[in-house]
């Protein structure tokens, strides 16, 4: 069966900053088969190890420059700047996966969710949370196609 990880990320006290985790909460509660699903306010080098076993992974993140009301694209992986920070990006995640374990990791995706406001204490706004229902819907669909 095709093992699918979904990683939702973000902060939940910054408004649509928890757009990712958000998202990945709604997907759990539809208990689909063989998708894992995993939040974190951030990525960091640890998880590298939770990418293992799986035949996709989808990074889950709001964002403020994307188009509405996601965009979808492939990651590869890559040393980036974020590679020693206390965060990293989608592509600098895959690259430690790549150290770790000499083999590339499997197949990636960023579903970046427009997101408007930041701030913190600010709540979910309601654009960003019509901007998630259309993401979970094209997740559920894609699903659907993977059976």
């Amino acid at each position: 069966m095709f093992k699918l990880l979904l990683f939702g990320y973000g902060n939940p006290g910054r408004g649509d900053d928890a757009l990712g985790p958000l998202l990945i909460e709604r997907i759990n509660h539809l208990k689909l088969a063989d998708v894992t699903c995993l939040v974190d306010m951030q990525l960091l080098i640890e998880h590298a190890i939770d990418l293992a076993g799986f035949d996709q992974i989808l990074f889950v993140d709001a964002d403020m420059s994307c188009g509405e009301p996601f965009e979808l694209s492939a990651v590869h992986a890559k040393k980036d700047s974020s590679y020693t920070n206390h965060t990293l990006t989608p592509a600098a995640l895959l690259f430690i996966y790549l150290q770790i374990y000499q083999q590339a990791a499997p197949p990636a995706f960023l579903l970046r969710i427009r997101g408007y406001y930041f701030e913190l204490g600010d709540p979910l706004s309601a654009r960003a949370s019509e901007n998630m229902e259309s993401a979970i819907k094209q997740i559920q669909q894609w699903y659907l196609q993977h059976l």
